[in-house]
């Protein structure tokens, strides 16, 4: 038997440090399967290039739970260890074996699947365990070894029996860490961290139901076998060529990611590349709802197979966290930290890369079958609104297939629309104007009045559109967005006939005085405007710019430009060549006149969605005494 002390230098302190800073000691599991299936697909490796002269086989990794022994194993049937290699890897902290490996190997085969970085992976086992063994045998001629640490920097090793080669490592657990000899914890955190390894991983048994013989009986019961519980999927559908899927094998894998989500995806974005950086995966566009915060940490990271996160926040662009599927990249370490990703240039040439390919696919599927994305937009539009806000590169490219539905259900791209309108809606400054609802039930008079005019109106309901549209104006030479109740469409909208008003100066004057009487909220702007006679008396507009910068502090803008809260302003628009403001002026007694100008601006501000509470009982009450 041989004894001696573990190597820790100085200069591997700090690796060390980083390697227990992991919060959750869960990840003791996926460390030690991940070595596993490095050690099996070395053997790969070595076999597929004639340097081991055996058989690979079929191999896999099992884990065993003894409960009674308070012992959890792991066993593998990969390229094992001799005595030098474990004094070399294990006793020699921080020193990994998958980074020699690969290093030696690199010119053989380019790509041989290792995972590699594991050089601390397997002392995470001492966060559960008090005592941890090694039994391993090389694919070589040498005696298999029996090494064993009780945490301490002492360890021992000697020789063993073990005639099979491959390497199993036994936890003695620790009595705080006795939830992880319980059937459901491991199987949890099988299906968390290795669901998808690329080596079978073998967790017990499960009972197989098996055809009935010939000649049975309807009552007698089916025959069964116990067969092995292999909890993974080794070749999931991203390590394949998108050649080699059909539409079906996209679905099922969804199904697969995402078992209680029982709508299907709207499609699917196959990423592989290779340079600068290496990455696969499969991206999903759900049908999304306007709500911002419940769509994200759906997407699941991957390093060769083995789960990282689901917070994916700065390898992917933040408006794509609402999308779902998994991206793998063995360039993207397995303890990622947010200060990591923000500084290193592979992941944010990664998301600049995925940013591309969704505005590809985006742009790709609009020009296939533009039917089919115009019927899909009102569930993806939040993603591509989102995306123009923030990211230049994605604004640029979704010219092509960003879409602005009207009201009455048409789509057009902002080139069609710039197209449609130019010579109808334009301002005193030649400004294209661009009408639009936010509510087409709420807004109804006001969009009604607008269609009436021979206008077009857009139906711009999501939550960010206010934002959206600020930046499409700055980046837009000539353009100005209006909801089609802010300012009176005839003040926003040049147009070659003017209305002569029917009252004179003085009476208008007059009549202002009369309704300032009446008025007892002083947040209105009173505006004398010569209109149609058919049109309303009275309408209550809200100033495009105030009610949007409302909009945006409601929808995330807070305290925007360090303001507070936006006060409430309102125009009130008066329309002098309607009968009843006629009659409003010429009534004789105040009584009456006071009545008129209430239930006018009553009306209008129903229609506004403004009267509430005891304005709206009273309104109520004078309109049921107005009948009687």
């Amino acid at each position: 038997m041989a004894t001696g002390k573990i190597n820790v230098s100085v200069e591997n302190i700090f690796p060390l440090i980083k390697k227990f800073l992991y919060s959750d000691h869960e990840i003791f599991l996926r460390e030690l399967i991940s070595n596993a299936t490095d050690a099996t697909l070395k053997l790969k490796h070595l076999t597929s290039i004639g340097e081991a002269k055996v058989d690979y086989g079929n191999p896999m990794i099992e884990v065993k739970i003894d409960k009674e022994a308070k012992k959890i194993r792991i066993t593998d049937q990969g390229i094992g260890m001799t005595e030098e290699e474990v004094k070399k890897y294990i006793n020699e902290v921080a020193f990994s074996g998958a980074e020699e490996f690969i290093d030696k190997y690199k010119d053989a085969e380019k790509d041989s699947g290792i995972i590699g970085h594991f050089g601390l992976g397997f002392y995470s086992a001492f966060m559960v365990a008090e005592k941890v063994e090694i039994i391993s045998k090389s694919f070589t001629d040498a005696p298999a070894i029996h090494w064993s640490c009780d945490g301490s920097p002492e360890f021992t090793i000697e020789k063993a029996d073990k005639k099979d080669r491959g390497t199993e490592i036994i936890l003695s657990i620790a009595e705080d860490s006795i939830e992880f000899l319980e059937d459901n914890k491991i199987s949890e955190l099988l299906t968390k961290y290795n669901k998808f390894m690329p080596i079978p991983i073998k967790f017990g048994t499960k009972t197989e139901t098996l055809p009935k013989p010939e000649g049975a009986k309807e009552e007698d019961p089916a025959p069964t076998k116990e067969v092995d519980n292999i909890i993974n999927n080794p070749h999931p559908a991203w390590t394949k060529k998108p050649s080699d899927l059909k539409e079906d094998d996209y679905k099922n894998f969804y199904r697969e990611l995402y078992p209680m989500q029982f709508e299907e995806p709207l499609f699917h974005i196959h990423l592989n590349v290779d340079y600068p950086f290496n990455l696969t995966g499969i991206l999903y566009f759900p049908k999304l709802t306007n709500d911002l915060s419940i769509q994200k940490d759906k997407i699941q990271l991957y390093q060769n197979q083995v789960f990282v996160t689901d917070n994916v926040e700065g390898i992917v662009p933040e408006f794509l966290t609402m999308l779902r599927g998994v991206i793998d990249s063995p360039d993207i370490p397995l303890n990622v930290s947010r200060s990591y990703l923000q500084a290193d240039g592979a992941v944010k040439k990664i998301s600049s890369y995925i940013t591309r390919k969704v505005a590809d696919k985006l742009s790709s599927l609009f020009k296939n079958n533009r039917e089919d994305f115009e019927a899909k937009w009102n569930d993806i539009k939040i993603v591509i609104e989102y995306g123009m806000l923030s990211e230049d590169k994605f604004f640029e490219k979704a010219n092509q297939f960003a879409l602005y539905p009207t009201v009455d259900g048409k789509f057009y791209t902002y080139a069609e629309l710039e197209e449609k309108v130019k010579d109808t809606q334009t301002d005193k400054d030649d400004k294209l104007v661009l009408l639009y609802a936010s509510d087409k039930e709420q807004q109804h008079s006001y969009i009604e009045a607008a269609k009436a005019k021979g206008y077009e109106v857009l139906l711009l309901d999501s939550p960010i559109v206010s934002h959206l549209m600020q930046k499409l104006e700055t980046s837009k030479e000539k353009l100005s967005f209006a909801r089609v109740d802010a300012d009176h469409l005839d003040n926003l909208i040049k147009k070659d006939e003017t209305q002569i008003s029917k009252l004179s100066d003085e009476e208008k004057e007059k009549l202002k005085t009369n309704i300032e009487e009446v008025l007892s909220d002083k947040g209105y702007t009173i505006q004398m405007e010569a209109m149609d006679s058919d049109s309303s008396p009275f309408i209550i507009t809200e100033p495009e710019f105030m009610r949007r910068m409302k909009e945006m502090q409601q929808n995330g803008g807070g305290g925007m430009f360090g303001m507070g809260s936006m006060p409430e302003m309102y125009n009130l628009i008066v329309n002098t060549n309607n009968t009843l403001i006629g009659e409003i002026l010429n009534t004789k007694t105040a009584k009456k006149r006071e009545r008129l100008i209430n239930q006018s601006l009553d009306l209008a501000r129903l229609s506004k969605g403004l009267l509430k509470g005891e304005e709206l009982t009273n309104f109520i009450n004078r309109s049921y005494d107005m009948i009687k």
